[in-house]
């Protein structure tokens, strides 16, 4: 796994794509795929990288079929690849990234660590804040074309992660019913690229934080959740090409929870 771990960092270094690993290896099977991130994550760690949390993706089963990839995946977010927009407008070079594309998400801060078998409700109280943010995730296998086990490898996916004002839970009444009714607006230079709701997201982003830390819990890997840990729950709409020289804009339906701005350089 170390040979394959090396070439997907040397690939993600120099910004370039990679032969798909399913078609040099058929038996690259999901849990092996996981052998493979859990290989990177020593490295980067040893490299000095610092864990923030993790993304979760293809939570958004209205893309399963577009993209071949029918369960959700997830990775760690790093301190080098986590932004804190509170003002609400950021700046990105999309050079680092390979075919960029932007996803506008829901995401936790864990207050405590959370256990399995929890409800939606128990794991709200384990919980410091929601935000919104975007993510730009990029692939390292040319059009988007992989099967899941590449994506497991390949960091998952995750680029950057821009995470928006941070508003405590105790502020929602009814945080799994309220946060599954929001609908976020994407908009490319003024104009509405896509709109969807967050029950797309396994039900809900509360819900689908559960089934991934429950998928955690029983992960050989045994990657650990702490608190201050900060998890993305997948994408409300599609994720969407970027290029540089634009504004990206999204605006969501709960004022307690505002929209972003990000602008693209080359």
């Amino acid at each position: 796994m170390n040979g394959i771990a090396q070439s997907l960092l040397d690939a993600r270094a120099s910004a370039r794509h990679l032969p798909l690993l399913t078609e040099a290896d058929p038996a690259l099977t999901m849990p092996l795929a996981y052998d493979v991130a859990d290989e990177i994550r020593r490295l980067r760690l040893a490299a000095g990288e610092k864990t923030r949390g993790y993304k979760i993706g293809f939570t958004n089963r209205g893309i399963w079929e577009r993209y071949g990839v029918h369960e959700p995946i997830w990775g760690p977010v790093w301190d080098t690849t986590i932004e804190f927009v509170d003002q609400g407008e950021a700046t990105v070079s999309l050079a680092p990234f390979v075919e960029p594309r932007l996803e506008p998400e829901i995401m936790f801060c864990f207050a405590q660590r959370p256990r399995t078998g929890m409800s939606e409700s128990e794991l709200a109280d384990c919980l410091a804040w929601v935000a919104h943010g975007f993510e730009i995730v990029h692939t390292h296998f040319a059009g988007w074309r992989f099967q899941a086990p590449d994506t497991v490898a390949d960091f998952a996916l995750h680029g950057r992660l821009f995470v928006g004002r941070q508003v405590p839970m105790d502020r929602f009444a009814d945080p799994v019913r309220e946060l599954a009714a929001l609908r976020v607006g994407l908009e490319c230079d003024g104009a509405l690229v896509e709109e969807g709701e967050a029950s797309i997201v396994l039900g809900g982003p509360l819900t689908a934080l559960r089934l991934w830390v429950d998928a955690m819990f029983s992960q050989p890997q045994r990657w650990p959740i702490v608190s201050g840990d900060i998890v993305s729950t997948g994408t409300i709409t599609d994720a969407a090409p970027m290029a540089p020289g634009q504004r990206w804009q999204s605006r969501v339906s709960d004022a307690r929870l505002p929209g972003l701005a990000l602008r693209t350089e080359a």
